[in-house]
Formats: structure tokens, C-alpha cells, sequence
């Protein structure tokens, strides 16, 4: 059976800052993101399965990448952990999604903790092959599983 590799987009508006950023993003900014996952794999090959021909159902993708993630990043603010904690607190006491991560919430860095929390879940036979994530039309990065080995 061949090898194939199966995507699935993801759309999801989020806020954040980067703290200490010497730039326009130090302010608290959204984004209309544009996510893709792409799985690699062998399909199914077992008579008996209903699944027969398929790496993994599109619908249990869909609803891996939404539990792990989109829930939680749609309509949020993501946040460094190193922020001012004045403003955490306020913000926390006002707003319901507030996310705080270890890291500076860059796309590139969101792409990274998202490759985790996306391999901790996915069945033994699907690999993670690929992430995109678009911040505008125009401007996106990329994450490879070979690339991260």
C-alpha cells in the first residue's frame, strides 16, 4: 500500500503581544489564522475494517485538532508567561480565554507547541508530516517533521 499523506485546514481568530518586542507586536494584535495539519501514513488495508482505504478518518482528525487546540485558541489571548502580571491578572479577572505559554507567542513558536500537543494524540500508525500556519495571506510558517527528528 502507498504512502500518502492527507491535510486538513483549520480557521481560528486569536489575539497576542510579544513582550519586550521592539516592534508594532508588542501590542496586543489579532489574527484570522489559517491552520494546516497534514498526516502521513499507510491506509488501512484490513478486509474487516470499515476504515478499509483510509490513513485516518478526516471527521476523527477534525475532531483531535479541535479538542487539542482550536477550542481553546479560538477567540483567545495568548500570552508569555513572562507578561507583566499586573496586566495577566487583569486581564484573567476580565476575560475568560487567556492563555499563558512558556514561550513568546510566535507563529514559529505556536507551531512548535502545537506539533506536541498534536504527536501526544494522534493514533500509533499516523505521523505528523506537516504544520502550516498563515498569520495573513501573506505571511506563514512552516513546521516538517523531518525536519524535527
Amino acid at each position: 500500500m502507498a504512502t500518502i499523506r492527507l491535510t486538513k485546514v483549520f480557521n481560528f481568530a486569536m489575539a497576542h503581544a510579544l513582550h519586550n518586542y521592539d516592534g508594532l507586536c508588542k501590542n496586543i494584535h489579532g489574527h484570522s489564522y489559517h491552520f494546516e495539519v497534514t498526516v502521513v501514513g499507510r491506509p488501512n488495508d484490513d478486509e474487516s475494517s470499515p476504515k478499509k482505504g483510509m490513513l485516518i478518518d478526516f471527521s476523527v482528525l477534525k475532531k483531535l485538532i479541535n479538542r487539542e487546540l482550536i477550542d481553546h485558541l479560538d477567540h483567545s489571548l495568548m500570552l508569555s508567561q513572562e507578561s507583566d502580571p499586573a496586566l495577566i491578572q487583569l486581564l484573567q479577572k476580565n476575560y475568560e480565554k487567556i492563555i499563558l505559554v512558556p514561550f513568546q507567542p510566535t507563529t514559529e513558536n505556536m507551531l512548535s507547541y502545537f506539533a506536541e500537543k498534536i504527536k501526544a494524540v494522534l493514533p500509533p500508525d499516523v505521523q505528523l508530516f506537516s504544520l502550516k500556519l498563515k498569520e495573513t495571506d501573506n505571511s506563514f510558517a512552516e513546521w516538517f517533521g523531518s525536519d524535527n527528528q
